[in-house]
């Protein structure tokens, strides 16, 4: 398994990245449920499975491999967003991107997931920070690309990824796939 390296931990002044460790998971599971619910109430289906208890990229797996990083306030600790950041496909990635074991791109991607941001720092640029911090603040090894996907009817949050860098890839199954290639890599 490759390891996650964390270059820099300031993402910006008054926020620390920080690889995130059991004691974080049910503060950062009820993040992403605080999104799912909003996202609900905004009628949109993405996330809708994490409400009804089901969680198709495995938070705690997540976090116990290393893959999950929080973003927390300097001023009070307090959790400002997260990502889940997989550096082998999950079953899901695997049928959404058409992969097969014997596929050796497989090898070479970062799998996004589960982007958060808190409801109380949205709408300030919070989450274009995160994303370019994904991109220059960690160095993947033996990684190129990182891939994404979200709800083909999120039109908004397509477009985020888009004005990110982020190359749309195409539909399958109901959702859109994206793709950036790192510099640094």
């Amino acid at each position: 398994m490759t390891s996650m390296i964390i270059v820099e931990s300031s993402v910006k002044p008054g926020l620390t990245a920080f690889q995130a460790s059991a004691e974080d998971q049910a503060e950062v599971h009820e993040l992403i449920l605080k999104t799912a619910r909003w996202l609900h109430s905004k009628g949109s289906a993405q996330w809708g499975k994490l409400l009804r208890g089901e969680d198709d990229h495995n938070l705690g797996g997540a976090i116990a491999r290393g893959e999950v990083v929080i973003f927390r306030t300097s001023k009070d600790h307090r959790l400002a967003g997260a990502v889940i950041l997989q550096q082998q496909p999950s079953a899901w990635d695997s049928r959404l991107w058409g992969l097969e074991e014997t596929d050796s791109e497989e090898g070479t991607s970062v799998y996004l997931h589960r982007l958060v941001v808190d409801r109380d720092n949205s709408g300030k640029g919070l989450g274009r920070e995160l994303m370019q911090w994904i991109e220059q603040g960690i160095h993947f090894a033996g990684k190129d690309r990182i891939r994404l996907d979200c709800i083909a009817g999120n039109d908004k949050l397509s477009g985020f990824y888009k004005q990110c860098g982020y190359t749309y890839m195409g539909e399958t199954n109901g959702y859109n796939t994206f793709e950036k290639m790192l510099i640094n890599s």
